[in-house]
């Protein structure tokens, strides 16, 4: 048995399925199994998506409207995962606009985490110490309907991007402080693989900095992008680590992990992250599935972020207490490593802050009470520090939780 087959034994696999082509199926394979195909053939107009699916008011009405705010585009692949009897369908809601995305609540901003004011050049946002954001590019290959950027992602809101890359490296090289750089956008995957090994290559020649980390949707979206050649490539400018986003299990298809193990394979370390979204992830259930298929590819599910107060978004958003049910709901009924981090990206440009459930029940200089996952009830005494002298603390009663 070749090394390679055995990938696909075991219970795991049951779990992915390959991507049909009902709504292609006079397309050959060879076309299909090509990126560039799969974006020439994008869904981008209400002409195109209604000859595959029929759309309620609500979606006919967010497809109009977005040809003025975030554009409307979905690779063949990612729409053929739609169930197109279920109007509920957690791919349909990312992806399919609806009217909902015109009605502008007070709380919600066009540039909710600020990243406008702490970018020093075009392309550039530079918010913590050590580490910036690189913006290369304003397209993807599709269009999330919740996505921070949607001021900025596929130009239908008219929001003026021209990152200027030599800039951005000039100012890299005169602040030694970083030692961080994340390429994001829109996608950087979405580049070809001379411009990327070219971009790659610039920050590899600035010697403080350590890491260069890839931010992309394309190995959900466009698992076709990700060639054996693109990995050797990639694996050219080590350490190079990449975060891919992926919200509900049913994106983990047979084509998207083969994707994935080829860049696990490459010797690029993947984490994942998710948005939490109402009526699509927003279960123990789901995002139980979801965390266990990511560790079946070799990704590590790292963020589980609340979603971002942009326009229009408000249908799509879950309260931050189910955010934190979820977590607790895997913290101790699965392993370590499918546990996120569940975080807000604090309104306004304060940075990722991470919410947890409260397992600490008590503290003072003497001793930590604290819960477990079961609810149960331990104690853990401090340190005692050489010197010091302890104080009479008043505990109060604690043999079941408050």
């Amino acid at each position: 048995m070749k090394i390679e087959d055995s990938r696909n034994i075991g219970r795991g696999a049951a779990r992915f399925h390959p991507t049909l082509r009902t709504g292609w199926p006079d397309t050959p394979v060879s076309d299909w199994n090509d990126w560039r195909w799969q974006l020439k053939n994008r869904i981008v107009n209400l002409d195109a998506i209604e000859k595959r699916i029929t759309l309620t008011p609500s979606e006919r009405a967010g497809v109009r409207l977005s040809e003025n705010k975030l554009a409307l585009g979905i690779t063949p692949h990612f729409f053929e995962l739609i169930d197109k009897s279920d109007q509920n369908c957690p791919i349909r809601k990312q992806v399919i606009p609806t009217a909902e995305e015109g009605q502008i609540d007070s709380s919600e901003l066009s540039d909710p985490v600020n990243e406008d004011a702490t970018s020093p050049v075009p392309g550039l946002v530079h918010r913590y110490p050590d580490r910036v954001l690189l913006l290369v590019t304003d397209r993807c290959a599709s269009y999330c309907r919740y996505c921070t950027r949607s001021r900025l992602v596929s130009g239908a809101s008219g929001y003026d991007f021209h990152p200027h890359f030599d800039e951005a490296v000039a100012y890299l090289r005169e602040h030694t402080e970083v030692r961080d750089v994340l390429l994001s956008g829109g996608d950087p995957l979405l580049l070809s693989d001379d411009k990327l090994d070219y971009l790659l290559t610039t920050l590899r020649s600035i010697p403080h900095l350590e890491f260069l980390r890839i931010g992309s949707r394309i190995p959900i979206f466009l698992p076709q992008r990700i060639t054996q050649e693109l990995c050797a490539m990639l694996r050219k400018h080590h350490p190079l680590w990449m975060s891919i986003h992926t919200n509900h299990p049913r994106e983990l298809t047979t084509e998207v992990r083969e994707g994935l193990i080829r860049l696990a394979d490459a010797g690029i370390p993947l984490g994942n992250q998710s948005v939490l979204l109402a009526g699509i992830n927003d279960s123990i259930e789901v995002m139980r599935e979801l965390v266990h298929k990511l560790l079946l590819c070799r990704v590590r599910p790292y963020y589980l972020y609340q979603c971002d107060l942009i326009q229009g978004s408000k249908h799509l958003r879950s309260p931050v207490g189910k955010g934190l049910e979820i977590i607790e709901g895997l913290r101790g009924f699965t392993t370590g490593y499918a546990i996120p981090q569940f975080v807000i990206d604090a309104p306004g440009g304060g940075g990722k802050v991470p919410v947890n459930p409260d397992y600490m029940i008590y503290q003072d200089p003497e001793r930590v009470v604290f819960r477990n996952y079961q609810g149960k009830v331990f104690e853990y005494p401090e340190p005692v520090i050489p010197g010091k002298k302890k104080p009479t603390p008043s505990i109060p009663e604690y043999s079941i939780l408050p």
